[in-house]
This record gives C-alpha cells, sequence and structure tokens, in this order.
C-alpha cells in the first residue's frame, strides 16, 4: 500500500512513516498544502494521512480538491483533540475516518487499514477475482488450491493490478507505486520487467490464467475480461 502523509509537524511525519514502513508500506512525506497539491497532480496513493491545520492552507481545501479532480485515495484526518467541527467537515467532504491526536501508531494501523479495505476492497481483507485469491492480511496468495511463494513486492504488484483491473498501468506508475521516492532518479523501469515476469510464471505453474498482458509501448493491463467467467 502506497501512503502519502500529509502533516506539519516532521517529527510526527517520521515517526508514522518509520513505523508503517515497517509494516511494509510505501510511505511520502509532505509538510505543506502546496507541496501535497504538487504530488497528487503526479503520483497516486491507495490513502492519505492529513492534517487538518497546515502552514500554508487547510486540509479541508485538499478534501475539495480530491473530490474535484476524482482522486479515489482513502482520507483518514489527523486532528487535533478539540477540533470536533473539522472531523464533521472532514467526513461531510468525503474524508473516511479521523484520529485524534495524541494517538498510538498501532491504532494508527489498524484505523487505515479498515480505511484501505473500505475503500479498494468492499470491507474485506481478501482481494478475490476468480482463481485468484489475495489476503492482505496474511499476505498469501492462491490459485484455486494452490498457495504461491511470492515476495513482497509481487504480491504488492499483483494487488495493484487487480484494484486496478482493466486499466493500462505504465512501468513508472508501477515503479512509483510499489517503491515511492527511490525511482525518482532513475534512467528506465526495466526491473518491473522481471517482477511482472516472476509474477506471471509463479501465477502460470500453479495452472491459473494469464491475465497480465503487456501493452508494448506503454505498459501493463490486468484483461479482466480476457477469460470467460471473469
Amino acid at each position: 500500500m502506497k501512503i502519502l502523509i500529509i502533516e506539519d509537524n516532521k517529527d510526527l511525519a517520521q515517526s508514522m512513516s518509520c513505523y508503517l514502513e515497517r509494516e511494509h508500506y510505501i510511505c511520502e512525506c509532505v509538510y505543506q498544502y502546496h507541496e501535497a497539491l504538487e504530488r497528487l497532480s503526479f503520483n497516486s496513493y491507495d490513502c492519505i494521512l492529513l492534517d487538518i491545520m497546515l502552514p500554508d492552507g487547510n486540509g479541508l481545501q485538499l478534501l475539495n480538491h480530491l473530490k474535484k479532480e476524482k482522486i479515489n485515495s482513502g482520507v483518514l484526518i489527523i486532528s487535533a483533540k478539540d477540533a470536533l467541527d473539522d472531523k464533521i467537515h472532514g467526513l461531510e467532504k468525503g474524508a473516511d475516518d479521523y484520529i485524534t491526536k495524541p494517538f498510538h501508531l498501532p491504532e494508527l494501523h489498524a484505523r487505515l487499514r479498515a480505511v484501505f479495505r473500505r475503500k479498494k476492497m468492499d470491507g474485506y481483507n481478501e482481494v478475490r477475482f476468480n482463481e485468484i485469491i489475495l489476503n492482505t492480511d496474511t499476505y498469501e496468495v492462491s490459485v484455486g488450491e494452490a498457495r504461491l511463494e511470492v515476495t513482497q513486492k509481487e504480491f504488492e504488484l499483483l494487488l495493484y493490478f487487480l484494484v486496478n483491473k482493466n486499466r493500462v498501468l505504465s512501468k513508472q506508475s508501477i515503479a512509483n507505486h510499489l517503491w515511492g521516492d527511490y525511482t525518482d532518479n532513475l534512467a528506465n523501469f526495466d526491473f518491473v520487467y522481471q517482477h511482472v515476469k516472476n509474477l506471471r510464471k509463479k501465477i502460470g505453474t500453479a495452472k491459473g490464467n494469464d491475465y497480465i498482458e503487456t501493452i508494448y509501448g506503454l505498459g501493463y493491463k490486468f484483461n479482466a475480461l480476457k477469460y470467460k467467467g471473469s
């Protein structure tokens, strides 16, 4: 899961980022409103951790921007203890949940997972498509009756494909989603090909259908219409 943390308290932002990265999330931090707008213009995120009070803008304005641009990221508001109006307004403007400062990081993690399940997985901890099943709690993948031995990145890659079925995903967008800021200065994204190749091979070995198509010159697409029963 890829997370954008929008929080002007740098110590808190880094604390959240370090904790979530240990839980295998990709995290990016920004500390101002206009930094957040810039990131959202070029990148997609599964969830956004949003502080309402920012030095150069208001988180509620950012919720308006998400709605206007039809950005479908889950949003978890980080609010001050006495900011009841901000919580209510945030939920009315499309935020999915809120957490009040100070909070425990395990609670933040639990709420974040709940937001992701509701937003991307219809409230379930499993993603199912035909013979493929992903469990986002245990990071297990099954194809029919066979359990696949996949790496963390292969799991995240397959999940990214499944929540974006029938959409063409460029190598750059895949790399950015799975590796975040680390890919900004890379000359090419050829390493994505190897990860896709390994994933397709493992699914094929388990007698699964080959839904992942190479779109030459563009990237890849999980074609949910390719096989009968999709």
